[in-house]
This record gives structure tokens, C-alpha cells and sequence, in this order.
């Protein structure tokens, strides 16, 4: 009989625009970008110019601190813009497609049959080493450290997540490559972690050289730091890294084919999709050429990601470097008169303040409003209902405000990463912008521990 791990604190947020597992037709993008902010503690050294020319798997910019990683284009063609924000930081690398997707050359053959130093070097001349992210920090992993396990969720439990499984398909072999290559990497196990809810895809379930384990239970299920916790506690001065599974694929498809393939599949969903559907793209691809006449008129926020944890992107914003989501919701630049004193049969809330609660399976259309102010943070006990870990999630914030570094290590600041109390922000009467305290707190940790 299976274990299943089960999670009973959390809380699903069932919004409308849930994308239909259909391919959308688009043309493909004129314009890529790799963004430095993607890569948290990123010190970018610039490797190209406008006008330089440049092939998938060129280096845009290498990591200051270590030269040897190397963030690479993902298309053919010509480096148009380096934008930059204050004091000149780089902020997006763009790059106009030629349409002929050349690529550099790289190690092409059976990473069982390769040295763990092989595929290393394979995958930072390639530039896919930033896949792999390690925790503590949540940043990208260190090639010299030797990790104690590696985590790939398979499921996605928060809104309008894309399916897992859909988006593997016709991938299965490149992922099975990719597993037995991050299997040489850790002296551990590889944890595969799929939903116990409904029937994995093969690809997840009989993979070979990994562990599966079954999880069951509302959002944050599918959050890594909930299933590291579960199967591998991360303890001081331990490591574990992190893969998504769509960067499985493309892991796979550099020792398959020996080139940089950052082709990969996401979902357009939000109530203000006309169609959410499955798209096609490169990676880093400009969103406004699937977005283009599929949205209504209203105004509206884009965002590379999902609603609780995405990044804020323009019209002719690009897709993150981890994202498999674009999701588009109504702005909420607007006041409601005596909102709080109406029945609300159509607005959601987690406390039951409105008699929407009597209909918990319909899809609610949400924007972007506070619905208030900032308030005091004190103690409300709701935080503790949403967040599965065993972590006391106020009392960790209140260390991350004092900088008490050695409370905040007792409090568990080293398995937590922003999306962990992403729920705990959405349910916060004082508007407390949780996520942002905790990359403080993680960057301050790195910073007295380097």
C-alpha cells in the first residue's frame, strides 16, 4: 500500500480562467529576455553588447562571483537592449529572434555514463545550471556543493496552476534523461512528488533513478519547502536543490540532443482570458504575442506566474526564467462604497465575512485591491490555519523585522522560502507584505553566514 503524506492546513483559492488543456495557436515571439531579478543574490557581468550577435546557449551575462555560470540566450539573433534601472542594475538582457533557432554545440550523450564533473561542466556551458536552485535561500545552487537530496514537484496546487501532467507530454523520454543526469549530482536520493488525487503521469510515476512520494491535501501541497519538510528536514549547514519539471525536460534535452532547448509549455489563464489555453514558447518569451486579442477591455495586471507568488510584468513584458504561468486579472484601481456592509454573494473570503462561503466550488472573479489599508501586524491565529509547516510563521516574521539572526535560525528560517507564506499574506488582515520580509530574512542569513 502506498503512503500518502497528507496536508491538512492550507486553503484553495478556486479562481475563474482556469486554462482548458487545449493548444492555443500564436505566432512565435519577435522579442527574449533573460532577467537578472529572476536569479536571487545575482552580481551580473554583461558577456555581450547591442548589436552583438548571438546563438541559443551564448552567454548574455556570467555570475560576478563565479564566472562559470553562465546565463545564455534562448534563441538565435541579435542582442537589441540591455535595460538597466537604478544605478544603471541590469535589468533585462532583450534579444530580437532571427527565426533560424541556431545553437551552440554542447556534450550530447547517456549521463549515466558520464562523471558527475561532466554533466556539471555540461550544464554551465549550456547555461542551464540556473536551473537548479538550492534551499537554504532559494537561490541557484553552487557547483562545488554536494546536495543531500533533489526535489521536483510534480503537481501545483496553487490558483490556476498549469497541469504537470499535460505539460510533460510527448517530453517523457527527455525527462527519464534529465532524472538519470541530476542523479549523478547528489549523494542522496532524487524525490519525485506527485498528487495522490488523481492518476500521475507515467513519466513521473516509473521514473527510474528517483524516489516517488504521494501527497494529498489544499495549497500549499505542491510547495517544496511542505514536501522537503515531510520526506528530508533541512537541518544547519545542509543543502538540497530544487528542479522544476519542465527544467528536467531541458536537462534532458541537452544530453540528448547537445544543444540549449529552452522550448517549453505554459499556461495563459485568468478570468480576463477570453481563451485560457496551453501555449507553445521559448523561454523568456514576450507574453504580448499570446496575449494579443485574448483579453477583454478592461484594465488589467499581467503577471509571469501565479496570483499569489507571479512578478508584476507589462503588456510586452517576458516570461520569467521559472515560470510556467501568465495569468491576467482585473487591476484593482478602484473603491467599493460600503463593500464591507453588503451580502457578497460574489465576492470571495477566506473568514466567511460574506455569504459567498455557501457556494464553495464556484470560480470567483478577483482583482487586484487591498480591500484596505495597512494595520497594525498582531497576533490573529490566522496565519497558523493556512501554513502546514511546523514553523510558527508570526513569531519568524517578527525575528526577520528585529534581525535576530539567531532567532530566526531557530525559528526555522532555513526551510522556508517567499512562496511558503504566500497564503499566510493573502489572509492578512493587516496587508503585510510577508514575501518580501522573508527574502529579507533569507538575504540577511546568507549575508551573516557567507
Amino acid at each position: 500500500m502506498l503512503k500518502v503524506h497528507k496536508i491538512r492546513k492550507g486553503f484553495n483559492i478556486n479562481l475563474a480562467g482556469k486554462a482548458e488543456k487545449l493548444f492555443g495557436k500564436t505566432n512565435p515571439s519577435e522579442f527574449y529576455a533573460v532577467k537578472p531579478g529572476d536569479f536571487h543574490g545575482l552580481v551580473p557581468k554583461l558577456e555581450v553588447k547591442e548589436g552583438s550577435p548571438v546563438r541559443a546557449g551564448t552567454p548574455l551575462f556570467v555570475d560576478k562571483n563565479n564566472p562559470l555560470i553562465r546565463f545564455t540566450s534562448p534563441v538565435s539573433g541579435e542582442v537589441v537592449s540591455v535595460n538597466r534601472g537604478e544605478r544603471r542594475v541590469i535589468l533585462e538582457v532583450i534579444v530580437k529572434a532571427d527565426g533560424n533557432q541556431e545553437s551552440e554545440s554542447f556534450l550530447a550523450g547517456d549521463p549515466q555514463a558520464m562523471s558527475r564533473e561532466e554533466i556539471i561542466n555540461n550544464l554551465m556551458k549550456s547555461g542551464l545550471w540556473p536551473s537548479i536552485r538550492q534551499r537554504p535561500y532559494n537561490i541557484v545552487a553552487a557547483p562545488k556543493d554536494i546536495p543531500k537530496s533533489i526535489f521536483i514537484s510534480a503537481f501545483d496546487t496553487a490558483p490556476l496552476a498549469p497541469d504537470y501532467d499535460f505539460l510533460i507530454q510527448g517530453s517523457e523520454s527527455d525527462f527519464q534523461v534529465g532524472i538519470d543526469a541530476l542523479s549523478k549530482l547528489t549523494s542522496g536520493r532524487v524525490h519525485i512528488n506527485v498528487s495522490d488525487e488523481y492518476p500521475a503521469s507515467q513519466a513521473f510515476t516509473q521514473a527510474r533513478n528517483a524516489q516517488v512520494n504521494y501527497f494529498r491535501g489544499p495549497h500549499p501541497a505542491g510547495n517544496v519547502s511542505v514536501q522537503i519538510q515531510r520526506l528530508d528536514p533541512l537541518n544547519k549547514g545542509e543543502i538540497i536543490w530544487v528542479v522544476t519539471p519542465q527544467d528536467v525536460i531541458v536537462i534532458g534535452r541537452l544530453f540528448t540532443k547537445g544543444v540549449y532547448d529552452a522550448s517549453k509549455i505554459i499556461a495563459l489563464a485568468g478570468s480576463e482570458v477570453i481563451h485560457p489555453r496551453y501555449y507553445r514558447i521559448i523561454g523568456g518569451a514576450s507574453i504580448k504575442s499570446i496575449v494579443d486579442g485574448n483579453i477583454g477591455k478592461s484594465e488589467h495586471r499581467y503577471i509571469s506566474g501565479n496570483p499569489l507568488t507571479g512578478a508584476k510584468v507589462g503588456h510586452g513584458g517576458f516570461i520569467g526564467y521559472y515560470d510556467s504561468q501568465v495569468t491576467v486579472l482585473p487591476e484593482g484601481n478602484h473603491f467599493e462604497f460600503l463593500g464591507w456592509a453588503l451580502p457578497g454573494f460574489s465576492k470571495f473570503s477566506f473568514s466567511r465575512s460574506f455569504w459567498s462561503w455557501l457556494s464553495p466550488d464556484r470560480g470567483y472573479k478577483m482583482d487586484t485591491n487591498l480591500h484596505g489599508g495597512h494595520r497594525p501586524f498582531v497576533l490573529t491565529g490566522l496565519y497558523e490555519q493556512v501554513f502546514p509547516m511546523d514553523i510558527y510563521p508570526m513569531q519568524l516574521l517578527k525575528a526577520i523585522l528585529a534581525e535576530d539572526i539567531d532567532q530566526m535560525e531557530r525559528l526555522g528560517i532555513y526551510e522556508v522560502v517567499e512562496e511558503d507564506f504566500a497564503l499566510c499574506e493573502f489572509v492578512c488582515p493587516s496587508k503585510t507584505e510577508m514575501q518580501v520580509l522573508i527574502r529579507k530574512g533569507l538575504d540577511l542569513m546568507k549575508q551573516e553566514m557567507s
